[in-house]
């Protein structure tokens, strides 16, 4: 059998020192968002039972999620995605208590892409879930701090997408197809293939919904989205859901200092849980998404627990990419103390390294068997000063060189 031992499986890596700096500061960064808005941690756990995720509201295939069987046989995946779970603990632990609820999070998911997609397997997240309200006013604190995210994260500038996957769902309804169908038209549109979704809906017949769904990968940018929209659309229910985008798009563009806010009712992505306003957010230099989320009214329905909720992910490690591709890693702080201590010592310079750490200075005990080795040592290591206990209980610190 081939030994794997010395490589990391296929969508995985190892992250070191700088990464690892850059990774949690941003991480704090973001938490200080949620917190400051009155969200409250939770975790849930990194195994699942199969029965979470298989639902008709999943938009994980199973062959895409990692499973395993506990000691009673049971099937178990490990987590692709972190609202679902957060859905279920919501319905069973938390219904009593009172709504709404701000929920914030901060953990891996893992998903088992397909080989040679150039995608992570093990991908780490923070993100809100805003649970028992269905008002405009939620959709808003959502948005608006998506809006705080990017821009903190943001070297050279962001954008904000806004859509509403009602409008597709009630085109796709009218239309009334196969589930299949349907899916192969909300992948074109996503990916907005346009001679592919003109040959798929030709295949259908020619009429008012087909002629809008071959329209609507076209129809994102700035306000002028609504203006075509309208030609489109005669139908009341769609025309009430652009209405409230529209509002929508507009308090968020006047809240958005730096960056942009857009409008695409392409955006169509697989998550088939999401019933209203959808939001991708994009990092100047990053072609992917490192955020996105929407509205999910009918999930935790599922579980037993009827109420509203809206929410977004953010992509940690994309970010982090990202930062290290500008060359803004960060630098971790290096060491201000080396103390040294002959072998009889040793319990003296602990002491005095706790009293320095008491401080607030980081300081390393040197490990070396002599005190050239230490100075050698604490020099090339850009440590500035060097502390030598002795029977004389201790040296002045002294310049490393």
């Amino acid at each position: 059998m081939k030994d794997y031992s010395l490589i990391t499986p296929e969508g995985t890596k190892d992250f070191l020192f700088a990464e690892c700096g850059t990774r949690r500061a941003i991480e704090r960064t973001i938490e200080d968002i949620w917190r400051s808005r009155g969200y409250t941690e939770v975790i849930t756990p990194v195994v699942e039972f199969f029965d979470v995720f298989n639902r008709r509201e999943s938009s994980f295939p199973q062959e895409q999620m990692y499973k395993l069987v506990d000691r009673k046989g049971r099937l178990l995946v490990i987590r692709p995605d972190s609202t679902m779970p957060i859905a279920r603990m919501v319905a069973t632990r938390l219904k009593d208590a009172a709504l709404p609820l701000r929920l914030y999070y901060n953990q891996c998911v893992y998903i088992n892409s397909p080989l040679l997609k150039g995608r992570s397997n093990q991908i780490a997240q923070t993100g809100i879930e805003l649970i028992g309200s269905s008002s405009r006013l939620a959709d808003l604190e959502v948005i608006s701090a998506a809006i705080d995210v990017l821009s903190a994260c943001s070297k050279d500038g962001f954008s904000l997408e806004l859509g509403n996957i009602g409008v597709f769902k009630e085109l796709m309804r009218q239309l009334n197809v196969s589930v299949d169908v349907e899916e192969q038209i909300r992948q074109l549109i996503e990916e907005k293939n346009y001679p592919a979704l003109s040959d798929t809906l030709d295949t259908i017949g020619d009429n008012d919904i087909t002629r809008a769904l071959k329209k609507l990968p076209r129809l994102f940018g700035g306000a002028e989205v609504f203006d075509k929209a309208a030609k489109l659309f005669a139908d009341e229910k769609i025309t009430a859901l652009l209405d409230n985008l529209r509002s929508v798009y507009e308090e968020a563009a006047s809240l958005c200092d730096t960056g942009v806010v857009t409008v695409d009712l392409g955006m169509v992505g697989r998550t088939d849980y999401y019933t209203g306003i959808i939001l991708k957010g994009y990092l100047s230099g990053c072609g992917d998404a490192v955020l996105s989320g929407g509205r999910y009214d009918k999930l935790l329905a599922v579980y037993g627990y009827d109420v509203p909720a809206t929410g977004f992910a953010v992509h940690v490690d994309a970010i982090t990419g990202l930062h290290a591709k500008q060359g803004a890693l960060s630098t971790a702080k290096h060491c201000d103390i080396l103390v040294y201590a002959e072998e009889e010592y040793a319990t003296a310079a602990i002491r005095k390294a706790r009293a320095l750490r008491a401080e607030g200075k980081i300081v390393e005990l040197s490990l070396q068997d002599s005190l050239e080795a230490a100075r050698l040592y604490a020099k090339e290591n850009g440590i500035p000063a060097l502390v030598v206990i002795d029977k004389n209980d201790e040296e002045e610190k002294q310049d490393a060189e």
